[in-house]
């Protein structure tokens, strides 16, 4: 990895902060509907948002984890490359079972 560009996703740094703060607010709204003893389903629903986006925030963050810092280490070879790829496919193991 470059000094310039340590992670993946320093690029869209920007937008997935957005993107999690967006999600912050979904979860603080889910926070207000259970306070507020909204119908079940309605909370459901907005769990189910909240999940969807977060997955969203992972598949990015993955992607560019796999195109950057996997790619570049399999450039390079050797220990490095082989523990990059096992840490992607941990990644990718937990987000399958989540």
């Amino acid at each position: 990895m470059d000094e310039a560009s340590p992670h993946g996703y320093s690029h869209a740094k920007e937008a997935h902060l957005k993107r999690l703060r967006r999600i912050e607010g979904q979860v603080r709204g889910l926070q207000r509907m259970v306070d507020e003893d909204q119908y079940c389903i309605d909370v459901l629903t907005q769990v189910s948002a909240a999940t969807k986006a977060l997955q969203q925030v992972a598949l990015g963050l993955l992607e560019e984890h796999l195109s950057h810092c996997v790619v570049d280490a399999a450039r390079r070879g050797g220990p490095e490359a082989e523990e990059k790829v096992r840490e992607a496919s941990d990644a990718i193991a937990r987000l399958v079972r989540s």
